[in-house]
């Protein structure tokens, strides 16, 4: 087992000092080699290293040693070295250090006497301590302030050992005297501390006392008075409206930590809506006069918190909130709008809206380096307002509108998103949206913002202006179509002929497009002169070149439905018809490094065959048919939306025969205002259910791991608690025996990245008697983890310790990730980005496609964020993508593809992708062990 110590140092063991170096540098008079081997036979006992033959020399030459350094490391060597044996008895040659001990007591120097009293806070052996304790009481009347701290700190110690009460039986007495006459803070704390800790009573009464005085103790006493208010008001809440006037005023103490400790320990403790505004008030002023990062960060968790369990009081606040978007930290702000979002009402949405306005404005600055990111994130605040809230969309998106061409590619994409999200759910602002587009539509520079802004032009030119408008931006302006300016320029001409009857009355054929002539396509650099739209053509984007070919026959189609002219009609068809002739000859051409892809040139070669032969079914597909599918895809947006928003909200029933209280026949006779309200909360929470607990106790059973067979003579059992960084395991022993059980004691280890935060103890358990033993752990990531270990125990009739072997524990994946949804944007960036892949071969006895994917989520408890309508239908394919959050902040990413074969068995793979390692393998192993379709 680790050896318990408060110096941690990290050591090198690779080359250690031989212990006859160490004595002979300790017998000397050097003091710094004295220093020096000290340390090395320090870190050598932390190690590992036993190191028995220095204990006599450290007592002959370092313990009689002045040097206060040499003292130091002599109390530290003291506090790690074996004091007892293996029966837990004290070894006789640690006698020799009591008197030196005693002696520090009483040394002249207060340094000296200080870190000696200090040492003994950690010793628990009462031999060693017992003939120490006249000197540690002398010292509570120290002229040293110092030394009266620390001696205060030692009879806690003393005080809370097995016997401690036996050996100082008026402690309480002796410390509450020293309190009311204490001057020093620190001394007062550690006095208050130790009547808290061990005689809570007494803290209570001296508290209630001196009520009116609390304002006036110091930061570290009023710290231990919000400790201790906690922990009463827990064990009886009946008590707390003793103690909440003492939190309200402590809330205009002068020290930040004194009034973040009483915002926390308010919410905790009282659901009065003055109480929790006084809280959320504290929280935002600390959000705005506090500098550091950290601590911002905190406080918004504290109100991320609120917003949760007392949104109407967090909706008045919504502004004081969005002060922290001064900050410029990209965390701060995203986790400011993620608050904010959630707290908007037909009453703030105004307000929110014109300050996320002023600040889009603002990041046009370039002023700091992360604009664009910051960007990016207010354009998807402002949409969701836009979305929540449609009569505000009229003020917002000519202004975002202008950030189509912006450098910041993801923030021109959502920008284009929103726009195309809300001229489909705002028709009365359709025509300015076009208007505005069609006018900034040559400052885009990205190929996927400008195949958006395309399909918007192509699904919403409507009007005969618009339609011609549209198809002149796209010719003309972005130059698709440039007329010839030198003879040497070769002609493209429409490969389609005409008869024509000559004058001796043959016949002969005659080019349609024999009369103008176009230049071929060449490559030239972006530029606003060249148009983007050619240029980003030029580089060989196919894709693009495909949703330009998509919207001018769209444009086309939808003009012959309002151009009366067919002349007019027949032009533009045959423009379009040249543009998209040139597009495939450039694809086929060798200018470029590669060639036209097939699913851009069939693509391409179907809108030629639509404008040269147009049916009415097909025209009501491409006309009509395109954007009932978007109007779809949105209402199941919406949807999954308010299907999320009803998952989050909290369902609790009251149960039929809980007690509920009548607020207007209650007394309410010496009873504050606070108090008042208070009760009217509490009935209301009872009345919801919201006092009852909703864990359910069947998976409460599927939790509980039996640790040792029946048969043995110990049996124990543990329940597991898994929460956020902690693993609680609650073990209960029962000695199924007829005799005691000494120095029982439950060993554990574990593997993985766990870690033990406590050493075990030593229990004596009566015979046919039950004990319970906790174990906390920490944990570090999501890689699985196992606990193992036994249980040692000693009877009087066997001389030897007896060991049963426990079962491991697993510590389960699934108890550090929960479902989470992002956007199919973020979901790509981190595909691409996550260097560690798992991939799984589906290997399964269930054969339909949608039954294993609804399996595979349920057992890895992750969020499908594939749309249901692209799941539906019958094809013999499926592909979903799945994520994942883990409380260490780390994501997990998810993709099956599966195909149904001719046998009807699936096949195919899951792919697993994350961050880390550990996350990637765990889940893979989860999903191997349960894709069969098992338990």
């Amino acid at each position: 087992m680790e050896k318990s110590c408060t110096l941690l140092i990290h050591f090198d063991k690779g080359t250690p000092a031989i212990a006859n170096e160490i004595k002979e540098a300790l017998e000397g008079n050097d003091v710094s080699a004295k220093v020096d081997a000290m340390k090395k036979a320090i870190m050598l006992l932390l190690n590992g290293e036993t190191l028995p033959q220095l204990f006599i020399t450290i007592v002959r030459y370092v313990l009689p040693s002045e040097d206060h350094t040499v003292q130091k490391l002599l109390l530290l060597y003291l506090e790690i070295i074996e004091k007892t044996d293996a029966k837990g008895r004290v070894l006789p040659e640690m006698i020799l250090i009591c008197q030196n001990l005693r002696n520090n007591l009483q040394h002249p120097n207060e340094y000296i006497r200080g870190v000696t009293l200090r040492f003994l806070c950690r010793l628990n052996e009462t031999e060693i301590i017992e003939p120490l304790i006249p000197s540690v009481l002398q010292n509570l009347e120290h002229r040293h302030p110092f030394i009266r701290r620390n001696a205060i700190l030692a009879v806690m110690s003393i005080y809370k050992l097995p016997q401690g009460d036996q050996l100082l039986v008026d402690a309480p007495d002796m410390i509450e005297k020293v309190l009311s006459t204490e001057q020093d803070p620190s001394a007062k704390r550690n006095a208050f501390l130790m009547l808290f800790t061990c005689a809570q009573e007494r803290a209570t009464n001296y508290l209630l006392t001196h009520v009116d005085r609390v304002s006036e103790w110091g930061e570290l006493l009023q710290m231990v008075v919000l400790e201790l208010i906690r922990k009463v008001c827990r064990t009886n809440r009946g008590e707390k409206a003793k103690y909440i006037k003492i939190i309200i005023a402590l809330l205009n103490s002068p020290s930040t930590a004194v009034i973040y400790e009483c915002a926390g320990t308010l919410v905790s403790l009282s659901s009065a809506p003055s109480a929790i505004k006084a809280a959320a008030n504290t929280y935002c002023q600390l959000l705005l006069s506090q500098s550091d990062n950290n601590v911002k960060l905190i406080v918004l968790d504290r109100l991320n918190e609120l917003k949760y369990s007392h949104r109407d009081v967090m909706v008045d606040l919504i502004m004081d909130v969005l002060r922290a978007l001064l900050s410029p930290n990209l965390d701060i702000q995203r986790k400011t709008l993620d608050i904010v979002l959630e707290l908007i009402t037909p009453r703030n949405i105004n307000e929110v809206v014109l300050l996320l306005k002023k600040e889009v404005v603002k990041t046009q600055t370039g002023e700091l380096e992360k604009n664009g990111e910051y960007r990016q994130m207010l354009i998807q605040a402002i949409h969701s307002c836009a979305i929540k809230f449609p009569e505000v969309a009229s003020t917002v998106v000519h202004l975002l509108m202008d950030f189509l061409g912006d450098s910041n590619v993801a923030s021109a994409i959502d920008v284009v998103v929103f726009v195309r999200e809300i001229i489909e759910t705002n028709p009365k602002l359709r025509v300015s949206i076009i208007t505005r587009l069609l006018d900034t539509f040559y400052q885009i520079r990205a190929a996927r913002v400008c195949s958006c802004a395309l399909w918007i032009i192509g699904e919403y030119c409507l009007s005969l202006s618009e339609v011609e408008s549209a198809i002149a931006t796209i010719k003309q302006k972005e130059k698709l179509l440039m007329p010839k300016k030198t003879p040497q320029a070769s002609s493209i001409t429409i490969s389609s002929r005409r008869p024509a009857v000559l004058a001796d009355g043959t016949y002969a054929t005659q080019s349609a497009a024999s009369e103008t002539a176009f230049s071929p396509p060449t490559i030239v650099p972006g530029s606003l002169t060249s148009g983007n739209l050619r240029s980003l053509l030029l580089t060989g984007d196919f894709f693009l070149g495909a949703v330009v070919a998509c919207t001018l026959t769209k444009l086309v189609l939808r003009l012959e439905e309002v151009q009366p002219s067919k002349v007019e009609v027949n032009k533009a068809t045959t423009q379009t018809l040249l543009i998209l002739v040139s597009m495939l000859q450039l694809g086929q051409s060798h200018v470029l490094p590669h060639p036209i892809d097939n699913d851009s040139y069939d693509r391409i070669v179907l809108c030629m065959r639509l404008l040269c032969n147009t049916g009415d079914e097909i025209r009501k597909i491409w006309l009509q048919s395109c954007r009932q599918s978007f109007v779809k895809m949105l209402s199941e947006k919406q949807l999954r939306e308010t299907e999320e928003l009803k998952a989050k909200a909290q369902v609790s029933h009251a149960q039929p025969d809980d007690l509920i209280d009548f607020y207007h026949l209650k007394s309410r006779k010496g009873m504050s205002q606070l108090e008042l309200e208070d009760e009217v909360q509490d009935d209301l929470k009872r009345a919801t259910g919201e006092f009852v607990k909703d864990a359910d106790d069947a998976n409460k059973l599927n939790r509980i791991l039996q640790l040792t067979g029946l048969s043995d003579p110990v049996y124990a059992e543990a329940y597991v608690t898994v929460h956020h960084y902690d693993i609680v395991l609650d073990v209960t022993v029962i000695n199924r025996t007829k005799e005691t059980l000494q120095n029982l004691c439950l060993e554990l280890a574990t593997m993985g990245d766990l870690k033990l935060v406590e050493r075990p103890q030593n229990y004596t358990l009566a015979p046919e008697s039950s004990k319970q033993i906790k174990a906390n752990i920490k944990v570090s990531s999501t890689e699985t983890g196992v606990i193992f270990g036994n249980i040692v125990y000693e009877t009087s009739n066997v001389l030897e310790r007896t060991v049963v072997v426990l079962n491991d524990i697993h510590i389960d994946i699934m108890d550090y990730i929960s479902p989470a949804v992002c956007s199919d944007t973020a979901f790509r960036t981190m595909w691409a980005e996550f260097e560690w892949e798992n991939k799984v071969a589906v290997n399964t006895v269930i054969q339909d496609e949608k039954e294993f994917l609804n399996h595979i989520i349920k057992s890895i408890n992750m969020k499908c964020l594939t749309a249901p309508s692209a799941l539906d239908g019958e094809c013999g394919f499926l592909a979903a993508n799945l994520y994942a959050k883990s409380v260490f902040g780390e994501d997990a990413l998810v993709n099956l593809s599966i195909e149904k074969q001719a046998d009807g068995k699936l096949s195919g793979y899951i792919r697993i992708r994350s961050k880390t390692q550990g996350i990637a393998l765990s889940l893979g192993d989860k999903i191997t062990l349960k894709q069969k379709g098992g338990s």
